[in-house]
């Protein structure tokens, strides 16, 4: 589907091998630097005595200078202070004697003693000055708060456990008479029985409510996390694999961190440490909440507008400085795309002494694709309770591979179960979603609306047994098969959810050639996840083109082309897979592949004969075993019946490829090895934005013809392809071992946000660079003649580009300069690029 396609074309970069160690050294170091500091408990233990007699000093108050925080000695002049909120300085005092201060080492234990002077009684120097500038409370009380904020973040603590009970709810809003009595809405009329007016909000009709209740786990010196869900509801929906994103692994933010991940994007935490640089803070009250925690009530707001920054107050302890509440939305103006409204609000408790945890939060979100559109409201209410602090698991209980557990039956709880666990009642609305969810979707208008959304999402059209696609490849045409007509399909989970069969058949008419490929996937188990494939095709295919363009039958790829497709090649295979996943992320692919390649196209495939004479080389065969591996780690997926969607880790995801050539087997014609390793990664740059980064390396062993060799990926559409070079042509550079790197920044609208109209727009800026170097041997010269125009590389191949994404919320646009290799034929040394992105 054109759409579908198009998102999948994020991006992709790849690496020059003596970049990766710098790359590594780079990641390894921000990773140091980002990494929160941890808060250790400081204790101190002494003795205070009289300086003059030696005698001790039974209750001397010692406390940390400018903190509430101290003690009193006992009978014998001994004292103990143990807290995770030092200040630099301890201080001993009684009447009668002289004030006294020692420095503290922070985190650690130590022994402090005093020997207190007695105090006299003389008239010092008087000294009278001008005032002093006074400073901002609220910006001391800040400074405070950010000092302390190691103390107060619970990963300080060595264990923690607790209950949570999560609820999620999506409303559908600005519902009116005209929405209402709109024709396609009429088998619906029902549902809007259900609409609440009684909020503060737009009225709201609730369309989708999920419960869960889990126990989470954290053990700080293996920094190991785990969480059980012991149940969940979901209102039409019974799956696991959607249950394990509805507990608190994936939806908890911690106020304490620098930068706080929203909507994929990174705000400033109105906590974070230069937080003054991007706030202004405001006191404007102090009070005692819950009859016992006395607290100052801070406003902070944005100093600019257009920034990924919030809007709020928050009361802070005047002890510890904890937050003991916070309320905020998103600030004004941020460049953020579809939402209206942004509300998070935490509350905290402090469980034991100086332990602060969270014990209540809820968000919700107003979303709209348009302003006169109707929008959503997404609702979370999480709570939390029963806590354990400090009385840590056994090593053991945590699964190094996997830190979710559903429970058997998590999905099978009655009513009175969640009568038993909900700290509030449903309200009428709610309660009625979980029967309006089921009613819905029995209604042949629904089954319709969903057909509808799906054949735009996935490109296939959904029948009882049979999904019928992809429709953007249907009708095609290229300069070997002139116009190109394709049916085809796959079974759905309805036919079986064992096993999957898939084809197509397509016809050319000016080749007059049919072409088709069937194939199966036979899934042995769920889990561990084991599939075996099977596959037949016999097609034509671009040489050099990379895994993300678009299918060389798409329409789209037809139509918008800077050069004729006349390069194609045809070929006929015949392959066996067989993939297991070991635990999530983590996966190993074996795969046989008996293949024959021959040219139909203006790249000839001929070698010279021992008499110096130019032959025709008919067909290239090849019998290959490949394996494969690839590492995501703590990577999560959306598992349907039978496929799956992936989203995302925020570690490295490593792939390595490991490929075998065996000549003379089913007529295989050459033997050789073929090796490459992937690293791919996101990595934040706050405040300036994220970059995407692909590292690739490889080597060939053996002597081969240019098409079994690494032909580096180009594009000749006016598409961008975030998987190749944009500027480079199919067949033009070559070679047998190779490293590449791809590099895309984008800078979130660092620089266009302080830029009214282009605030306005929310445009952002991204930059891109490209670069290859390899080699290639001349032994492999013999096999098959290169064809003209296609070079090796004796100097790097560098592309760079500039652009704006976000536009009108789809669209990105790059201007790209090719900085090398520029008398190479057929050139374009600039170009402009565009693709579908869709991104808040």
């Amino acid at each position: 589907m054109l759409l579908k396609l198009a998102l999948t074309k994020r991006f992709h970069l790849i690496a020059l091998p003596n970049s990766m160690v710098r790359f590594g050294l780079i990641a390894l170091i921000i990773c140091a630097v980002g990494a929160p500091l941890i808060a250790q408990k400081t204790i101190v233990t002494g003795k205070v005595i009289d300086a003059t007699n030696l005698s001790p000093l039974p209750f001397v108050n010692v406390f940390f200078q400018g903190s509430k925080i101290g003690t009193t000695t006992d009978e014998k002049g001994y004292y103990r202070i143990e807290t995770y909120y030092p200040t630099d300085s301890l201080q001993a005092s009684m009447v009668g004697y002289k004030n006294t201060s020692k420095k503290v080492k922070r985190d650690q234990a130590q022994v402090i003693d005093f020997a207190l002077p007695v105090s006299g009684i003389s008239l010092g120097e008087v000294m009278i000055v001008g005032d002093k500038k006074e400073k901002d409370p609220a910006v001391e009380i800040m400074k405070k708060v950010v000092r302390n904020k190691a103390a107060n973040n619970k990963e300080k603590l060595e264990a923690y456990e607790y209950s949570v009970y999560n609820k999620i709810e999506f409303d559908m809003n600005k519902i009116d008479e005209s929405f209402k009595n709109r024709r396609v809405m009429k088998p619906f009329q029902f549902v809007f029985d259900n609409i609440d007016s009684t909020s503060e909000d737009k009225p709201f009709l609730p369309i989708f409510l999920t419960e869960s209740v889990s126990r989470y786990y954290f053990l700080k010196n293996l920094k190991n996390s785990k969480e059980v869900i012991e149940a969940t509801k979901v209102a039409g929906v019974k799956n696991e694999s959607v249950s394990q994103f509805l507990g608190d692994m994936y939806q908890n933010t911690n106020v304490y961190d620098n930068y706080i991940s929203a909507f994929g994007k990174s705000f400033v935490s109105p906590l974070a440490d230069l937080g003054t640089l991007s706030y202004k803070y405001y006191l404007l009250d102090s009070a005692v909440l819950d009859s016992r925690y006395k607290c100052f009530k801070i406003a902070f707001v944005p100093r600019r507008k257009g920034e990924l920054t919030f809007e709020g107050e928050m009361w802070v302890h005047d002890t510890t400085y904890a937050v003991k509440q916070i309320e905020a939305t998103i600030g004004q103006d941020a460049n953020i795309n579809w939402i209206n409204g942004f509300r998070v609000y935490h509350e905290y408790e402090q469980v034991e002494p100086e332990v602060w945890m969270l014990t209540k939060e809820e968000v919700v979100v107003d979303f709209a694709v348009a302003e006169k559109s109707i929008g959503f409201y997404g609702r979370k209410k999480t709570m939390y309770s029963d806590f354990k602090i400090n009385e840590p698991k056994d090593a053991s209980f945590f699964n190094p591979f996997s830190n979710i557990e559903v429970s058997a039956g998590a999905n099978d709880f009655g009513n009175e179960y969640w009568d038993s666990k909900r700290p509030d009642s449903l309200s009428i609305s709610e309660s009625n979603v979980y029967i309006m969810v089921d009613t819905i979707q029995n209604i042949p208008a629904f089954r319709t609306y969903v057909d509808v959304i799906s054949l735009f999402i996935t490109g296939y059209k959904e029948y009882k047994y049979f999904d019928l696609g992809p429709y953007f490849t249907f009708v095609s045409f290229n300069q070997i098969e002139g116009l190109r007509l394709r049916a085809g399909g796959k079974t759905n989970a309805d036919f079986s959810t064992k096993i999957e069969f898939s084809g197509y058949g397509a016809y050319g008419f000016k080749d007059q050639q049919a072409k088709y490929k069937i194939g199966s996937r036979i899934f042995i188990s769920k889990h561990p996840r084991q599939i075996l494939s099977l596959t037949h095709v016999k097609d034509l295919e671009q040489l050099g083109q990379s895994a993300n363009a678009w299918q060389t039958d798409n329409i789209l790829s037809s139509v918008f082309r800077r050069t004729p497709n006349n390069q194609l090649n045809a070929f006929e295979e015949y392959k066996v897979g067989y993939e297991i996943e070991y635990f999530p992320g983590f996966s190993t692919t074996i795969q046989f592949n008996r293949r024959d390649l021959w040219s139909v196209g203006s790249i000839p495939f001929q070698r010279y004969d021992g008499d110096g004479n130019l032959q025709q080389v008919n067909r290239i065969s090849t019998s290959e075993i490949k394996f494969t591996a690839r590492l995501a780690i703590d990577e999560k997926f959306i598992n349907g019946e039978l496929d799956r969607v992936s989203l995302g880790t925020k570690y490295p995801i490593i792939r390595a490829d490991a490929a075998f050539g065996i000549k003379g087997f089913l007529g295989g014609d050459y033997e050789y090895q073929k090796v490459s390793i992937t690293i791919q990664d996101r990595i934040a740059f706050n405040p300036l934005g994220q970059s995407d980064f692909t590292l690739e390396v490889g080597k060939i062993w053996g002597r081969l013809p240019f098409p079994l060799l690494q032909l580096y990926p180009g594009n000749e559409t006016y598409f961008y392809d975030s998987y190749a070079f944009n500027l480079m042509n199919f067949y033009e550079f070559i070679g047998d071992q190779w490293a590449t790197l791809f590099w895309v920044h984008h800078f979130n609208g660092l620089l266009f946000n302080k830029i009214p109209l282009f605030r306005k727009l929310k445009w952002r800026e991204v930059a891109s660079m490209r670069s290859a170097i390899g080699s290639f041997s001349n032994k492999h010269r013999p096999e098959l003649e290169l064809p003209p125009g296609l070079f090796t590389l004796d100097k790097p191949y560098v592309e760079v580009g500039a652009g704006i994404e976000n536009i009108l919320k789809i669209f990105r646009v790059d201007a790209l300069w090719r900085l090398s290799y520029l008398n190479n034929p057929d050139v374009v040394p600039f170009g402009v690029r565009v693709t579908f992105q869709i991104e808040f």
